[in-house]
């Protein structure tokens, strides 16, 4: 799934307006990032900092435009300049907080609130003596694959896939 052309245009342009707010701020010229539209998951956005890439979680911008331009974009964009700032730093550290602070005035938060249903990933219901236990599809397969066991913690008992369909 990509972002339809309008919410893309909004999410660079966006971009290109927290860049111009850092160079403006900081007296100092910034090389723009390649925008991705690839990110798939429960996270809103990844910056790659080593190769100046933003890539942005097309459904959750969808589902949470306004949000999305407005909170995830300059996120993203101050991990990017703490890299060409200050190097390797903690990833939500004293140096990114700052930014977020003071060039975005927003308080710096290091995970978003959206709804990640639309885009959790497949689970499969197994149970064990004692309880119901949900793995994920690469355990799921690699329990049908016969590559691996997986066991309780409460009652060390085997699980035990719960019919055929995936919950």
């Amino acid at each position: 799934m990509t972002a339809p052309n309008d919410l893309a245009q909004r999410i660079s342009a966006q971009v290109e307006h927290c860049y111009q707010v850092a160079e403006q701020q900081l007296q100092r010229r910034f090389s723009r990032p390649t925008i991705s539209f690839a990110l798939r998951g429960q996270a809103a956005g990844t910056a790659h900092l080593q190769v100046n890439r933003l890539r942005f979680n097309p459904t959750l911008a969808q589902q949470n435009p306004q949000a999305f331009v407005d909170e995830v974009v300059p996120h993203e964009v101050a991990h990017l300049l703490a890299w060409q700032l200050y190097g390797r730093v903690k990833p939500h550290g004293v140096q990114w907080q700052q930014l977020m602070r003071s060039l975005f005035q927003l308080e710096p938060k290091t995970r978003h609130s959206f709804d990640v249903t639309a885009v959790q990933p497949r689970s499969f219901a197994y149970r064990c003596q004692c309880q119901s236990h949900q793995l994920t599809i690469r355990r799921h397969n690699k329990v049908l694959r016969g590559q691996a066991q997986y066991r309780c913690r409460r009652c060390q008992t085997p699980l035990q896939l719960v019919g055929n369909d995936p919950s």
